[in-house]
């Protein structure tokens, strides 16, 4: 009987909810069909001297076979998912969530899907972004102002800087960790489970709660390969991701929890921007949104107020 060789990867080290969730996939598919699959991992693809974006092209090829990474990466090749990359647009975790699982997700699935060799099986969640920075805690749209900061591959996400004054730097996560330990930069944002676990927080002292992106993580899987599967296996991948994405979703609560104590123990202070410090920031970015119907259309915006 012919296996079929799956190989789930990632960017991250082996104890996180990413790479845990890429385990529980296939300890599910290995039980169920233990002579069918050959499984493997590559956990971290960075620790072979890639770059966390070479994810993209190495599942278009099917170097690799089942992987995720952050929409925001996308965005060159899917432009439609600017749209999740707006500021404030989620109110809360659940409302993201909800967003991502309905029909707004299965519009921007069928975007990534008809210009990738992909098939979509979900999205993780990496959550709400917040700033930190080796010099001085922000508060303001003025304290952001001359500073350099590292930014996804996003144009939302460049403008969204540019706007609070500050310098954004589209560059990679290797070249990042590196420039905030040498200190050519100032800042950077991500999940506070992000700054942890590549150890931004024993460099940046300053950390300010201003959940100003929400990020979902896709899961993809190679389209070629994956139709070219019996259905009961494309199936229990289906049903793997699903369990996968549940579990990852409750997980990561709690390791924000865990890498908020991380950055007090490592004597760095957090500043939660109040109502009024956020609507300066939202004030300060308006122009985004003015632009942002011409941009991608009134359909995103429908299907988020809709959901």
């Amino acid at each position: 009987m012919k296996k079929f060789q799956i190989i789930f990867a990632g960017y991250g080290p082996e104890h996180t909810s990413f790479s845990k969730s890429l385990k529980i996939m296939g300890n599910k598919i290995v039980k169920q069909f233990p002579d069918l699959v050959d499984v493997q991992y590559v956990y971290n693809v960075m620790d072979l001297g890639y770059k966390s974006e070479d994810i993209l092209w190495m599942t278009d090829q099917g170097i690799l076979t089942v992987t995720y990474q952050s929409t925001s990466y996308l965005t060159d090749d899917v432009p439609e998912l600017g749209f999740v990359d707006l500021p404030f647009l989620f109110r809360d975790n659940a409302h993201a969530r909800s967003a991502m699982d309905g029909k707004l997700g299965q519009y921007l699935t069928n975007k990534i899907e008809d210009r990738k060799n992909y098939k979509i099986l979900g999205y993780l969640e990496n959550g709400f972004r917040q700033i930190s920075n080796s010099s001085h805690m922000i508060k303001k749209p003025d304290d952001m102002k001359g500073m350099k900061i590292r930014v996804l591959p996003s144009e939302v996400h460049s403008r969204f800087f540019e706007l609070l004054g500050a310098l954004p730097m589209r560059m990679d996560l290797t070249q990042a960790i590196s420039d905030i330990q040498n200190g050519a930069l100032d800042a950077q944002e991500n999940p506070y489970t992000n700054t942890t676990t590549y150890g931004v927080h024993q460099y940046h002292k300053q950390h300010t709660v201003s959940n100003h992106f929400y990020i979902s993580r896709a899961i993809m899987c190679n389209r070629t390969q994956f139709y070219d599967w019996p259905e009961q296996l494309k199936q229990a991948i289906i049903a793997s991701a699903e369990e996968a994405i549940h579990w990852q979703r409750n997980q990561i609560e709690t390791d924000v929890k865990e890498a908020e104590k991380l950055i007090l123990d490592a004597a760095g202070q957090i500043h939660s921007l109040t109502v009024e410090e956020t609507a300066l920031f939202k004030e300060k970015i308006a122009p985004l949104y003015n632009d942002a119907r011409e941009q991608f259309g009134d359909i995103p915006f429908n299907l988020l107020e809709n959901n």
